[in-house]
């Protein structure tokens, strides 16, 4: 069985293309006036209200990546891409990125499916593809979250690292990743400004910045596997 790592990047709609009703229903469940009025800006962080404008895949086997990206198909297939090394990439539409990503991830030919690897992609990137490929009426090619003690189908780091909701408080992948000796994917933009730069116009960036996030991420995987992931019976 193959290992493949994944991330994705979402970019949340503008808040004046939002509901009146959804938008006073976000404002309401935040009771910190704080958090309540950075709720436009975190709107990628709700289900169904952002597009996914990035998915990065890296097989751990064969050490190599490939990106998803917005805009433009110019190519049918894969090219070369230069700003990461040992990695191609892919141009399209977002239904095009989604369906591609379930292509992948999928078993066809009589392949069998990969085992996936993400950090906090139970949590997040699982949800988040399965709800937006609903909305566009991609068809999944399989459940991204499965039972959290069947690692062999989806390996959720940041799961493992926290002992399965064991303990109290969460890390970030740059600080596991600094604990365990690899080298930090953190880069010219951060999660938090992924709306702006996209606004900006700076797509490459934000995929380069997923790429490096899920070679890390795999790398991380390489350093945990065949000991602690083996506690969890991986």
């Amino acid at each position: 069985m193959s290992t493949l790592v994944f991330d994705i990047e979402v970019v949340g709609f503008l808040w004046d293309e939002v509901d009146e009703a959804t938008r006073g229903y976000l404002r309401e469940r935040e009771r910190d006036p704080a958090r309540r009025d950075a709720v436009p800006e975190r709107l990628a962080l709700y289900p169904g209200l952002g597009k996914v404008v990035a998915i990065a895949f890296w097989l751990v086997e064969e050490d190599r990546g490939l990106l998803l990206l917005e805009g433009e198909r110019e190519h049918a297939d894969a090219r070369e891409w230069e700003k990461v090394p040992h990695s191609k990439i892919l141009r399209g539409s977002e239904s095009q990125l989604l369906s591609a990503f379930w292509k992948t991830v999928g078993a066809e030919g009589g392949r069998k499916r990969p085992r996936l690897v993400t950090y906090n992609g139970r949590g997040y990137d699982g949800p988040v593809l399965m709800v937006r490929s609903a909305q566009l009426g991609v068809a999944p090619t399989r459940n991204l979250v499965p039972n959290r003690y069947a690692l062999e189908q989806h390996t959720d780091l940041m799961d493992v690292l926290n002992f399965q909701g064991a303990m109290r408080d969460r890390y970030s992948l740059d600080y596991w990743c600094r604990r365990f000796d690899v080298e930090s994917p953190k880069g010219s933009i951060d999660g938090s400004q992924v709306g702006r730069a996209y606004r900006e116009g700076r797509i490459e960036d934000i995929g380069e910045y997923c790429l490096r996030d899920v070679r890390a991420t795999a790398e991380l995987y390489r350093r945990l596997a065949g000991n602690l992931l083996e506690v969890f019976g991986r």
